[in-house]
């Protein structure tokens, strides 16, 4: 796992860890390695050493897997989701849909086996210049990105200067002021993170999602009974549910506190725009027109992206957040 143990990701992965150990009654101990422990400071990687066995489990974000599997970058082609009507509705029909499913086998095919869904949440921009609100505001700012092309090519396009930096190396980044901004999910990173100690202007563009995948080492998979395979299912749906919580608390219709509430995992920040304020940040939250801007300029992208990705896939996407708004 990428981010530290406080990320809403890591206690995700907690979360699973510690169900597992309770139905199992200590059974299966599944140990969390948070802040890329396991990875030697290469996220990418990852992938790789969970099929070749050097790692048992993984709670992975699709970025750090797209390298070798080209079906993932789907939920990065930009501002995809932003544009919907319900963001979060169509990420859902997404995972329970056709697309979602297509995901999951390329992955299978490539030799990892997938037990659920969970959440780090949308990825938002912050910047120690700013506001950003138009693609005009991007000109010449140096973002720091993951090391996948579809977010160079993104943020190029947007006229800005993308900076492919390790997260392990980003916050010296931040404190040396190598780089001008960054973009991570609000509570799963951001908050935790404190990221108004570098930055003071948030903008909530929404513009990819960053979805995590439970993935198992095929061999490992295959050494548990049929009871204990469905045990491990049983834990990723709970922790699907209570990781999707909480990257979406403050931001949806309330249906995250309530649940979070209701097994009293409520975290200390519930309205995380108001909280980033109480910071000093200034915190613009984009319109609908604002959103279409960003999705005009970058175009180009997920058109040449559609075919990398393949065009089967966005079309079941679009078919799967269709069904979302009726």
């Amino acid at each position: 796992m990428v981010p530290g143990a406080t990320s809403g990701w890591g206690k995700t992965a907690t979360y699973f860890a510690d169900l597992v150990r309770k139905k199992s009654d200590g059974r299966i101990n599944i140990k969390v390695y948070p802040s890329s422990q396991l990875l030697s400071g290469k996220q990418t990687s990852e992938f790789l050493m969970l099929r070749n066995g050097a790692i048992d489990f993984a709670l992975a974000s699709t970025i750090n897997w797209s390298p070798q599997i080209k079906e993932l970058n789907l939920t990065a082609l930009p501002f995809l989701l932003a544009v919907e009507p319900d963001r979060y509705k169509a990420m859902d029909a997404i995972m329970a849909g056709k697309s979602g499913k297509m995901m999951v086998d390329a992955i299978e095919d490539k030799g990892v086996k997938i037990i659920g869904w969970a959440e780090n949440g949308f990825r938002e921009l912050t910047t120690s210049k700013g506001p950003i609100a138009s693609p005009e505001d991007m000109k010449g700012l140096k973002i720091r990105v993951v090391g996948s092309p579809i977010f160079i090519e993104t943020f190029r396009e947007l006229g800005a200067n993308p900076v492919n930096m390790n997260w392990s190396e980003a916050t010296t980044g931040f404190q040396q002021g190598v780089v001008d901004g960054q973009e991570n999910p609000t509570n799963g990173i951001n908050i935790p993170l404190k990221i108004w100690d570098y930055h003071k202007n948030h903008s909530d563009w929404h513009y990819i999602i960053d979805p995590l995948l439970m993935g198992i080492n095929p061999k490992v998979w295959e050494s548990f009974s049929p009871e204990d395979q469905k045990l491990l299912i049983e834990c990723a749906k709970e922790a699907e549910k209570y990781g999707k919580a909480l990257s979406r608390i403050g931001m949806d219709d309330g249906k995250s506190l309530e649940y979070l509430q209701s097994i009293n995992m409520v975290p200390e920040v519930t309205d995380p725009y108001g909280y980033m304020e109480k910071q000093g940040m200034m915190v613009t939250r984009l319109t609908p027109e604002q959103m279409q801007n960003f999705y005009k300029a970058t175009q180009k992208v997920r058109d040449e992206w559609t075919k990398k990705i393949g065009p089967d896939l966005v079309k079941a996407a679009q078919d799967d957040m269709a069904s979302a708004r009726k």
